[in-house]
């Protein structure tokens, strides 16, 4: 690799300190470097990539990766996170190991891991009125604290069952040590295909996640409960629709993927021990 691109956030790389600290190292070594900066708090609007660019260093924390995916999306350039944030399970390549890392990614010496996306359509009668990519999860949720809300689930056009509740998670590989871990739901290695559906506070004794295979299609129905009550449709941790009675959110396994860097070989478990426990 030889021409980077550094996509910064600069409310936590303040003054763009870091990130020019990265571009001038990366230039000295002979390669390419420009500086995109930004926040999470951005549109997701395609990002312009410079002609050439090979890799995307994106300087902050998981939000700002999600952030990236998204706006990067079938752009096939690979992604490599520094973490200036907390957890961190995304952006896995410290400030202090950046020497290092850019030596490798100058001498080709790492790996791509493909981490798989979630499309989203959302229709209001036979009107799609929306669609959505995330790389992390969808969460339909109810939209008022008065009271919970009723969603109606289905599984490639046969229904599966009925929540009664907070409302539900579907998310990936990638994105089960997120939200999906603290509702209940199973951690997944991120190179797998599957995708998981999750309840949150459901209101019953026998709702639980479920593992789906990557070729399942999940539709959930809006479902009318109480007058004034209905719901939100998140993406990777965004405000996207209210949901009204009667719609229904289809979602399924995108085309589109996600290339990461991976610098080394460090299985999930030794991840998941670092990070969670």
């Amino acid at each position: 690799m030889k021409y980077f691109l550094i996509l910064t956030n600069s409310s936590k790389d303040l003054d763009l300190k870091i990130s020019r600290q990265i571009r001038d190292m990366i230039i000295e070594k002979g390669a390419f470097c420009e500086i995109l900066a930004g926040n999470e708090s951005d549109q997701d609007d395609e990002i312009e990539v410079p002609e050439k660019t090979e890799c995307i260093l994106v300087i902050g924390g998981d939000g700002t990766i999600l952030n990236a995916a998204r706006r990067l999306l079938r752009s096939g350039i690979p992604i490599m996170g520094v973490n200036l944030g907390t957890l961190g399970f995304l952006a896995d390549v410290k400030p202090k190991d950046l020497g290092n890392a850019i030596d490798n990614l100058l001498c080709n010496n790492y790996q791509l891991e493909n981490r798989i996306m979630l499309h989203a359509q959302i229709w209001r009668g036979r009107e799609k009125i929306t669609t959505y990519d995330a790389l992390n999860d969808f969460h339909i949720s109810r939209k008022s604290i008065n009271g919970p809300i009723k969603l109606t689930v289905r599984i490639n056009g046969s229904i599966f069952d009925s929540y009664f509740g907070d409302g539900l998670i579907l998310c990936t590989p990638t994105g089960s040590t997120g939200y999906n871990l603290s509702a209940g739901g199973p951690i997944i290695n991120p190179t797998c295909k599957n995708f998981v559906l999750t309840p949150v506070c459901s209101h019953s004794l026998t709702a639980r996640p479920i593992v789906l295979a990557k070729e399942d299609i999940v539709t959930v129905e809006i479902e009318p409960f109480h007058t004034g009550i209905d719901a939100v449709f998140l993406y990777d941790g965004r405000i996207g629709e209210s949901l009204l009675s009667g719609d229904k959110v289809v979602i399924y396994k995108s085309d589109a993927v996600t290339p990461f860097v991976k610098m080394k070989e460090v299985s999930f478990v030794e991840i998941l021990k670092e990070k969670l426990l």
